[in-house]
């Protein structure tokens, strides 16, 4: 390659600005040594740093903390991490290594750690099951690696599911490019695997576990026809010796920033040697599909602290204190004339932790356990909790989760239930009746929605009994049932895509009805919110 053709990306690697410089032809070369030295420009005035560290870090840029007493969600930042966490990552972050040493080095300590043959740390569990599918379907060949997600010639390019699996985190699965086969029964699933399977994926939990398609039923049938099977157990604690290895799963997926309070930006991939290290070579920072899925030398380090710390942690101690914390919470409410409380076990090894239920009666006290939750999050301090169902029509509440709470904590929590429902006691609103619909919505209505970026039409095909709706909604792809109300001009029509077909779409439609014409806003849960506009179709006579 000649001084005059260097690419750019060729300029970069070979050493930046000095490089570039030197890449110069002669003439250029020389003029550029000659010319005077550019004038020093007048320092700028310094710009005021909005970012402040400290405890008020996030108010700095505008940004509301929160007590969590929901527990390991992603949407609310998961876990904080350990002390030793931080200080692991802290140490990592000041030295250089090579990251396939480092890789080949955490690996044969998370093995000795956790008993399994191998370990690797990625970028959370949706990468360690992508990198796990990509194992299964190419082995760390790169000649197939370079060509995923297109599967073409591939010799296996199949993932069995059975259908109590199927869930929004199988995505992770799909984006390797492999065909879903769904099943139900352990004849179908013998009928389904055959030489293009490449792997058996299960989401542990009670249903899975309860199933007559169970992880031990699965791995007996998959391993006679040598098939890998991949279990996701993102939220679950880490079992020594691992309960899913032991139930004949190949390999078992984990987040590393839920309750073994790692990185939130990490996961464990654990099991069988080959293709633990096959998945490393389907990760970044190696090229290809999965170049985005970067773990960093801080990462890898502090989830390897992370599963140290999981291994000395007091858990008995651990729960102790959760239950504690929930104790204070319904001694405190439960001095509230009509409120009772109970303490529910955890069923399973997800997110597993006592929780605390609180009920009242909502028209005695005038409000829905839902609108206490939104109040709590709105208003300062702020808290996260879920709503809870009754038992009755009328019975109400919230649920209180401490997995993720901090010593202190139960005290706002506590503070803040009292306040708003003592608040609520004693101004009891009957349901107001309903205000009679404006017009009759019945019919096909085109709807036009703009996103954040783009548009798209969709359809609804409306029924209207009194101030009630169903009907259904036509999305881009799918059609899906729909209810709704309309109260004088008023309309909220909702509509969902089920999770069991791997995904989960929830509309729910706000708007004002005018004639044949509606608008409003449209919330659409995890994807955020939008615009939308409605004309109901002319009928043709005959």
């Amino acid at each position: 390659m000649s001084a005059d053709a260097i690419t750019r990306r060729e300029l970069f690697r070979r050493g930046g600005l000095l490089g570039g410089f030197l890449a110069l032809p002669g003439s250029l070369r020389a003029a550029a040594a000659a010319a005077p030295a550019p004038a020093v420009p007048t320092p700028a005035t310094p710009f005021p740093s909005a970012l402040r560290l400290g405890p008020d870090i996030y108010q700095s840029i505008g940004v509301r903390p929160l007590v969590n007493a929901r527990g390991t969600y992603t949407i609310i930042s998961g876990s904080t991490m350990l002390p030793e966490v931080r200080a692991a990552m802290d140490a990592a972050a000041q030295h250089y290594v090579h990251l396939d040493e480092l890789a080949e080095a955490v690996g044969a300590r998370l093995a000795e750690l956790t008993r399994a043959e191998w370990g690797l740390v990625t970028v959370g569990c949706a990468a360690a099951l992508t990198h796990a599918t990509a194992a299964c379907v190419a082995g760390g060949n790169p000649d197939l690696h370079v060509r995923i997600p297109n599967l073409d010639g591939f010799p296996r390019d199949e993932a069995v599911i059975p259908k109590h699996s199927r869930n929004v985190y199988d995505a992770a699965v799909r984006a390797v490019g492999v065909r879903v086969i769904e099943v139900t029964t352990p004849a179908e699933l013998e009928a389904a695997l055959g030489p293009r399977t490449a792997l058996v994926y299960v989401l542990a939990g009670p249903e899975a576990d309860e199933s007559p398609l169970n992880t031990k039923m699965i791995a007996s049938i998959a391993q006679a026809r040598k098939v890998p099977v991949l279990v996701d157990a993102a939220a679950e604690i880490l079992t020594v010796p691992n309960v899913h290895l032991q139930n004949g799963a190949t390999l078992v997926a984990y987040s590393g920033g839920k309750c073994l309070r790692g990185p939130q930006a990490a996961g464990l991939l654990l099991g069988r040697k080959d293709l633990v290290r096959a998945a490393w070579v389907h990760s970044a920072p190696h090229h290809g599909y999965a170049r985005s899925m970067k773990v960093g030398k801080e990462e890898a380090i502090g989830m390897l602290m992370a599963v140290e710390m999981w291994m000395k942690r007091d858990h008995d101690a651990e729960w102790k204190q959760w239950t504690s914390w929930l104790d204070h919470v319904a001694r405190r409410v439960s001095a509230i004339d009509g409120v009772t409380t109970g303490i529910v076990q955890p069923r399973g090894l997800s997110n597993r932790m006592p929780s605390l239920r609180v009920f009242w009666d909502r028209k005695r006290f005038g409000v829905a356990g839902d609108a206490v939750v939104r109040t709590l999050f709105d208003t300062d301090p702020r808290v996260g909790i879920f709503a809870a169902r009754g038992e009755s029509d009328t019975q109400t509440g919230v649920q209180v989760n401490p997995y993720m709470m901090a010593p202190g904590d139960e005290k706002i929590v506590a503070d803040r239930l009292y306040a708003v429902l003592t608040s609520a006691r004693g101004r009891p609103a009957a349901d107001p009746p309903a205000a009679p619909p404006a017009t009759d919505l019945s019919g096909q209505w085109d709807v036009h929605i703009e996103y954040a970026a783009g548009s798209s039409d969709h359809t609804l095909n409306l029924r209207q009994r009194g101030n009630e709706i169903d009907g259904a909604h036509g999305g881009d792809f799918v059609s899906r049932d729909l209810a709704g109300t309309i109260e004088g001009d008023t309309v909220k029509i909702r509509s969902n895509y089920a999770e069991s077909h791997g995904d989960a779409l929830n509309y729910s439609f706000s708007g004002k009805v005018s004639g044949d014409a509606m608008s409003g806003t449209l919330e659409l849960g995890e994807y955020l919110g939008a615009r939308w506009t409605a004309r109901r179709r002319a009928v043709r006579r005959g």
